[in-house]
């Protein structure tokens, strides 16, 4: 649907990314994920944003979802600041209109944030995605990134039986020392309250760099406790989400004192919320990495531009682009366990026209 506001465009449009194959997690298999586009349009500009929401975990998972993005082009006039006032309640509608005004204003709308990783092909490490499954399907995995030249796995943990799992987290370390291989883990919320401490001390044996979430969201009594005497860091990636009032940031941050949190911008709010966060963590000696959220290669490649002017050496969460069937041609590519911006590849050249049918 497009709307026609000041001379500009504005149209949003459902797209619907296919896994290549099943992608477990401790919440269920993921088949297909729904994403939406914002597209700005004027007589010789084009702006493009990607409002990355996950269906059952997004804040902004409602009813009126649609409706809302349906505002946000009728009223595309009053501009980014007016219109971000009443989209606290839309993470990832906020994210994809920010991105979709620097896309307008930037002389390529692939190109948000200039910085080496544009011009020099300097890359991005990124750490490899293992997925949950069966032991044989989750031990192909393993091997793939490992041969692939990963040298920081993550891998999901909390669907199948937790003593698989350890069998497969004692196969990487049986092969690869901390040294040559670093496992971060994520359980999405899997464990119980009564659990997790005792888990956390079984992976810690493990060499494990960090996990993320083990608990659910929301519990912020039990995860002080865990963050105070888990011999394994946490970092919080679901907790996170819905908090939009900075006093409550900044209480979450100050109470729970974990080792980590991860930033998804589609998830938080966009750059600057996340920004925000970062300087909050920061501030209170947390650190802190960056991950995309099943965008497609559009969300991806602004979220990657982005991560880069951080200038945050730690392995970052973007080995996502080539999960879908059905993804858009960009020049993102992996090799040796880094993100690249190839400058001699091209971007899909109907691209506007496969979102907008």
């Amino acid at each position: 649907m497009g709307i026609f506001a000041n001379s500009m465009k504005a149209s949003y449009h459902k797209y619907v990314l296919r896994f290549k194959q099943p992608s477990g997690t401790s919440r269920g298999v993921l088949i297909e994920k729904e994403t939406w586009f914002l597209v700005l349009e004027s007589d010789d500009e084009l702006g493009l944003g990607e409002c990355g929401i996950l269906r059952g975990l997004s804040f902004d998972d409602k009813p009126d979802y649609e409706e809302k993005l349906k505002w946000v082009c009728a009223h595309i006039g009053l501009g980014k600041q007016k219109l971000f006032e009443g989209l606290d309640d839309y993470p990832s509608i906020k994210f994809g209109l920010e991105q979709a005004f620097l896309s307008f204003r930037s002389n390529n709308p692939f190109h948000l944030f200039p910085s080496d990783f544009l011009s020099a092909g300097t890359p991005i490490p990124i750490n490899g995605l293992v997925w949950m499954g069966d032991r044989d399907f989750m031990f192909e995995q393993i091997k793939q990134k490992l041969d692939e030249g990963f040298s920081c796995i993550k891998m999901k943990i909390g669907a199948i039986d937790f003593e698989t799992e350890l069998g497969l987290l004692r196969y990487i370390r049986k092969q690869f020392p901390r040294g040559d291989i670093e496992i971060r883990v994520d359980a999405n919320g899997a464990f119980t309250t009564d659990e997790a401490l005792r888990k956390l001390e079984i992976l810690a044996s493990l060499d494990i760099h960090s996990i993320e979430q083990p608990i659910k969201p929301g519990q912020w009594e039990a995860m002080v406790l865990l963050c105070e005497k888990s011999p394994l860091p946490i970092a919080l990636d679901e907790e996170l989400i819905g908090i939009t009032d900075v006093t409550k940031r900044r209480e979450l941050i100050q109470t729970v004192k974990p080792q980590y949190i991860i930033l998804k911008p589609s998830l938080l709010g966009g750059f600057v919320e996340s920004e925000n966060w970062i300087a909050l963590a920061e501030e209170h000696g947390v650190g802190w990495w960056v991950t995309s959220a099943l965008e497609s290669n559009i969300g991806l490649n602004a979220i990657a531009q982005w991560t880069y002017t951080l200038n945050n050496k730690l392995p970052q969460g973007l080995g996502t682009g080539g999960l879908f069937t059905n993804n858009f041609n960009a020049p993102l590519i992996v090799e040796n366990g880094k993100l690249f911006y190839r400058k001699g590849l091209s971007w899909q050249a109907d691209i506007i026209k496969t979102i907008c049918t």
